[in-house]
């Protein structure tokens, strides 16, 4: 019976809740004042809970600028926690992501490069930047960004279920004030005493948050502190990296400068080409040799007077060499090729390639035109093949 009783003046409640809000909101029905204190508290309250919901998400954006990578980690993050793994996913650092871009390069052309040892000497600095940029990250959101989270969380929370409740024993205060005589004075009174006892709480609560803010003034201290401190080492970072690119620098300056020595194909390859003459020269060979040899062996057309042309003995001789194998192992080109990746060779359908290994089953390496790289085997049909 007392359970029946309950739930039907819960439910009466209720129904006088949505009828003064409905007299409030249409038939300009005024209710209950509070005093100005209470508003100027409440409207502190508002700015408070709006102002840090912000904060956090601008300050999370300060500290990971790309919007695709925070919702990457976001996602890895809650993979991990629901797979039960400790290790959290981090944010990727720009300085981090540039520096391994210097390192890789700077390793490959060599330490005998000063600009490959400059790009090591970056690299380095910036990933040092990156590891303080992450401890930016943590100090950041252990001394200002937790802190913020918790008092939303905890004391915003509480104060905003505080003013629901005050709300809503106001509404049911006013609508039991208005129906004076249809209602017992004892229950006008017993609403009076939940609204008071409501806006005591909310009131108690709201002035705490107020008057301790000087623990937000700490927060915002923590967070200079940190940002003060990254750029203090970053500082220092950089100066060390200008201190050795200059000395960099002065080497490269230093460093005796020397000449230009043009080598010739003849001098490195050594082939019979199309024309005849071999260019299995001696290092001493000059252009002038090959340039007579080529001579040489010119074609020289002889006409009689018949009108009829014959060939010399030096054209018989050039149109045995254009049908025969090369001395060297090659290929001819069957396809055009276009070379897509680094290392490749590309190279126009009939051109003659000189093979220099095979890698697999698939691809030769050879040199065409003193540029050496690889190819695939299915577009050339092989002229010489290479030793086995």
């Amino acid at each position: 019976m007392r359970e029946d009783v309950r739930g039907g003046t819960e439910e009466t409640v209720a129904q006088s809740k949505t009828v003064q809000l409905f007299n409030e909101k249409v038939n300009g029905v005024e209710g209950t004042k509070l005093d100005e204190d209470f508003l100027k508290m409440e409207k502190k309250t508002q700015i408070t809970h709006k102002l840090i919901l912000d904060l956090v998400t601008k300050t999370t954006e300060y500290l990971q600028p790309n919007p695709a990578y925070r919702a990457k980690v976001s996602m890895l993050s809650t993979v991990s926690r629901i797979r039960g793994q400790v290790k959290m996913t981090g944010y990727p650092q720009t300085e981090g992501m540039l520096g391994d871009c210097m390192l890789h390069y700077g390793s490959e052309l060599g330490m005998e490069s000063a600009f490959g040892c400059a790009l090591v000497d970056m690299g380095h600095a910036l990933r040092d930047m990156a590891k303080i940029r992450d401890c930016l990250d943590v100090r950041v959101k252990q001394s200002f960004i937790d802190p913020l989270q918790i008092l939303q969380n905890k004391e915003l929370k509480e104060i905003a279920y505080h003013l629901r409740k005050l709300e809503g024993r106001r509404l049911d205060f006013d609508y039991k004030k208005r129906r004076k005589g249809k209602i017992p004075d004892d229950e006008i009174k017993q609403a009076l005493e939940k609204f008071e006892e409501s806006k005591e709480l909310a009131e108690r609560s709201m002035f705490n948050l107020i008057e301790n803010d000087k623990d937000q003034v700490q927060q915002l201290l923590g967070l200079t502190e940190a940002a003060l401190d990254y750029h203090r080492q970053t500082c220092h970072v950089l100066d060390n990296l200008h201190s050795n690119l200059q000395n960099r620098l002065m080497e490269a300056s230093n460093r005796p400068r020397t000449e230009f020595k043009s080598k010739s194909v003849a001098s490195s390859l050594c082939y019979t080409d199309i024309y005849g003459f071999s260019t299995c020269s001696s290092p001493q060979s000059s252009d002038t040799e090959i340039t007579e040899a080529f001579s040489e062996k010119h074609v020289t057309p002889v006409v009689h007077s018949t009108n009829q042309t014959t060939v010399t003995p030096q054209a018989s001789n050039l149109s045995t060499h254009k049908n025969s194998p090369l001395d060297q192992p090659c290929c001819r080109a069957l396809y055009c090729f276009k070379a897509e990746n680094q290392g490749e060779l590309g190279f126009k359908m009939g051109d003659i390639i000189f093979l220099t290994s095979k890698i697999d089953a698939n691809w030769y390496e050879g040199i065409l035109r003193g540029e050496s790289g690889l190819f695939p085997i299915s577009y050339v049909d092989v002229i010489v093949p290479l030793p086995q």
